[in-house]
């Protein structure tokens, strides 16, 4: 080989290299916190990857009220770059503390007010929104001679006792949205009142908000407070629920994403707060949820109500969200006592 096509050659393998390493730099990895169910989480990621393959998510997930307390106890140091899927009334506890990044997607003036932080520096954004439910196992409620309840007054009926199991809302989000709604619709004197009541028929309170409807769908439990989304996913795959949505109304909480402040990964956070507010994605969440932050997106969902959303009460986010420690601390002194081991 003569000298020039040596030194030809030996650039063109220093330029792989150099592409190589490039396509390697271009990699960036997010720390994402989420408590989105498990198995929506894998779909969640694979959907994003397929468009943005040089983003690599470290996921870390648990329920709403772990992961919240492990975003409040890492303030000082903090470890997650986006917080994608957790309740929007933790995200504006983690707002009150000064902890979230100001951003609006692209997609954000899309979106339904009601699923946006309408600050003048909006640090969170609405994705979907999950509705409480009560899963009726209705082989195990004959056989224990249970009727079916129509609302959550029902639920303090003495026929009920040991019968029932509902989310903790210390660790999920969906007990939270459960005693925030209860306190909300029949007043707060009475909404403790209607909690005394209901104690004294729960077995147990679970640190899952998913976890009481699959109980109840396996027979473990006659009646399990907890989401609709669940109970409609747990029906589909052929468990003997009747899936009962309270005529009082219906607390619900919404999923929400939001950067967190003063993460170096700032420019990869954006991409992926402006995709989950996306069009593609709104159609993603539509799979399981009733109704989602992008007004005309959502299609009916097998086994919910046609009027969803008008079941879902006036909830004050606000309220709940300033009020979350001192709600907890009542909660937890009146009932834990009943709570599964952690």
């Amino acid at each position: 080989m003569t000298i020039k096509p040596l030194i030809k050659s030996l650039s063109a393998i220093a330029g792989i290299g150099m592409v190589s390493i490039a396509a390697h730099a271009a990699t960036t990895e997010l720390t994402v916190y989420s408590a989105v169910e498990a198995e929506d989480l894998k779909k969640y990621a694979a959907r994003f990857n397929q468009d943005y393959p040089d983003i690599k998510i470290n996921w870390v997930r648990d329920s709403t009220g772990i992961v919240t307390a492990k975003l409040l106890a890492e303030k000082a140091n903090p470890q997650a770059d986006v917080v994608w899927g957790l309740a929007a009334t933790s995200l504006m506890l983690l707002k009150n503390e000064n902890m979230l990044e100001s951003y609006k997607p692209k997609n954000y003036d899309q979106l339904s007010p009601k699923f946006k932080d309408t600050s003048d520096n909006p640090m969170w954004t609405g994705m979907d929104a999950w509705m409480a439910a009560i899963c009726y196992n209705t082989i195990e409620a004959e056989k224990l001679g249970l009727p079916k309840p129509t609302s959550w007054q029902d639920l303090t009926n003495p026929v009920y006792k040991g019968h029932i199991v509902m989310p903790n809302p210390s660790s999920s989000g969906t007990g939270y949205l459960d005693v925030s709604s209860w306190l909300q619709l029949f007043g707060e004197d009475k909404g403790w009142e209607y909690m005394d009541a209901l104690h004294n028929n729960i077995g147990t309170y679970t640190h899952s908000g998913s976890k009481p409807c699959k109980l109840a769908a396996s027979g473990e439990t006659a009646i399990g407070i907890s989401f609709a989304f669940r109970a409609a996913k747990s029906k589909k795959e052929g468990a003997p629920l009747d899936i009962v949505f309270p005529t009082e109304g219906l607390g619900w909480d919404m999923e929400a994403t939001a950067i967190i402040k003063g993460t170096d990964k700032l420019e990869a956070a954006k991409i992926l707060a402006d995709w989950a507010a996306s069009q593609k994605a709104n159609e993603m969440y539509n799979e399981g949820y009733a109704v989602v932050a992008m007004p005309g997106i959502a299609q009916p969902v097998e086994y919910f109500p046609a009027n969803a959303e008008a079941l879902m009460i006036e909830n004050d986010f606000a309220w709940s969200a300033a009020n979350r420690d001192a709600i907890l601390t009542k909660w937890q002194q009146r009932y834990d006592s009943k709570s599964e081991p952690k």
